[in-house]
């Protein structure tokens, strides 16, 4: 395994486990550190929906067995959201229309971070209300085809939009936001079947090292830590790889 490799399998490990904790999957984050050392469009894209599923898939499992997953909410989000994601993901852009695009959801996404980060404690704690159908669903419809297309889980959007309009607590919020990411980014990696062969080698040890960090993650999270500080430091990753990708 090349010195490239093994440091992206340490950054991998670290970004799962802090955005586990806040209740997303990382594929944003991954992105973005692929970014900085430079890979192929069509290589980050099939990366960071791989191991999106794989964190994902143990956020889901987490909050299912906890009773925080409800189906009632989470099924008009994907209704649209898995078939657009699939349409999404058998786009591939060429590189001078891939970095930007990407660049510019990641300072997005950076921007959505400390927004939620800055909002204030009484804000969260108003009475939620269920989301209506109709939204629900172009919501998911929307997030999924840009998720795929891109290689995000979209989790990262639908959180922020979810909250902004009080549909769930924070704690449902994420148990459908993990949801959200495994379905989608499942079906955005089976959509890009055609460049499945651009999935770099050491795509075993980046599973085993963001599978590592997101059960840390989401065990630590779910507990103990308040999610804060660490939406700061992600957001200053997310900027200056974004500012990166906008460069190139």
């Amino acid at each position: 395994m090349s010195s490239e490799a093994a440091w992206l399998a340490i950054l991998f490990l670290v970004i799962a486990l802090f955005y586990a904790s806040v209740g997303q999957a990382g594929a944003s984050g991954y992105l973005a550190v692929m970014g900085l050392f430079g890979l192929a469009p069509a290589a980050m894209k099939t990366t960071a929906l791989s191991l999106n599923v794989l964190v994902a898939g143990i956020g889901t499992l987490q909050f299912w067995r906890t009773g925080q997953l409800s189906w009632r909410t989470f099924y008009p989000f994907a209704i649209l959201g898995f078939p657009f994601s699939l349409l999404g993901g058998a786009l591939q852009l060429p590189a001078h229309v891939y970095y930007p695009v990407v660049g510019v959801i990641l300072i997005l996404s950076a921007l959505q971070m400390v927004r939620s980060a800055l909002k204030p404690a009484a804000e969260q704690q108003l009475p939620p209300s269920e989301p209506p159908f109709l939204p629900a669903l172009l919501v998911g419809a929307g997030i999924g085809f840009l998720s795929g297309m891109t290689g995000t889980g979209g989790g990262i959007f639908l959180a922020p939009t979810i909250l902004a309009m009080n549909w769930v607590s924070l704690r449902k919020t994420a148990a459908v936001t993990a949801a959200y990411n495994l379905l989608n980014s499942a079906a955005a990696l089976a959509g890009a079947y055609s460049i499945l062969n651009a999935i770099p080698e050491s795509l075993p040890v980046w599973l085993l090292a963001v599978g590592i960090g997101g059960a840390a993650g989401a065990f630590i999270g779910s507990r103990y830590l308040p999610d804060s500080a660490l939406r700061y430091i992600l957001a200053c990753i997310l900027v200056v790889a974004g500012i990166k990708l906008l460069l190139s």
